[in-house]
Formats: structure tokens, sequence, C-alpha cells
């Protein structure tokens, strides 16, 4: 699984996206057109008013390059972006998903062999 970490983003929603579209898009995809079976964009935290824009961003990746698996991640947290990605990697059917991320919000994940 590739992880694409984004950067350098605006703090302003509509100024981030730009940044994205014009910046990190383009690299997202190259990334899957090259073949990746699966790709994680790991955003840094915002808030709420961020939320929109990202998750249409991971859609349209997901359909676009489909049956490739695209989702993203929000954090700035190292062990909890590891943990996000070691779930999305044996979690062959979750595509096109924002996930905000709160590593001291939650109890410890438990997996069933």
């Amino acid at each position: 699984m590739e992880a694409l970490r984004i950067d350098g983003m605006p703090a302003e929603p509509l100024a981030a996206a730009a940044h994205f579209h014009t910046h990190w898009l383009p690299e997202a995809t190259a990334i899957l057109a090259q073949g990746a079976p699966a790709l994680v964009l790991v955003f840094p935290p915002a808030d709420h008013t961020h939320r929109e824009w990202r998750l249409a961003a991971v859609q349209g990746l997901a359909r676009r390059f489909a049956p490739a698996r695209v989702n993203a991640l929000a954090s700035g947290e190292e062990h909890a972006i590891a943990a996000a990605t070691g779930y999305l990697a044996r979690a062959p059917g979750v595509t096109g998903q924002y996930l905000p991320l709160d590593g001291t919000g939650a109890g410890e994940v438990l997996l069933v062999p």
C-alpha cells in the first residue's frame, strides 16, 4: 500500500482545496496510473471545514482508478497513522473513505483473526 504525505497546505479550506488539486492531485494520479493497487493520502489535521473537499477528492480518485483502493487519513500522530494504514491494508473492501484520526480519543482496536 502506497502512502502519499500531503503537506504545505493553507489553513483556509478553499485555498487548501486549490493547493491540493494543483500540487498533490497530479502526484496521486501518477501513482495510481502506474498500477498501485492501493493508495492512502495522509493529510495534516484540519477542522471540519476541510472534510467535504477532502472526501470528494478521495472518492473521485477511488471511482476513477477502481479497482485500486484509495483512502485518506488526517492526523499528525504517527502511531495513529500506522495503525490506520495497517487496518486499511487488511480491509480490502474499504475504499473512498476519509478518516480523521484521534490517537488519544479511542481505546485499543480489537482485531479478530
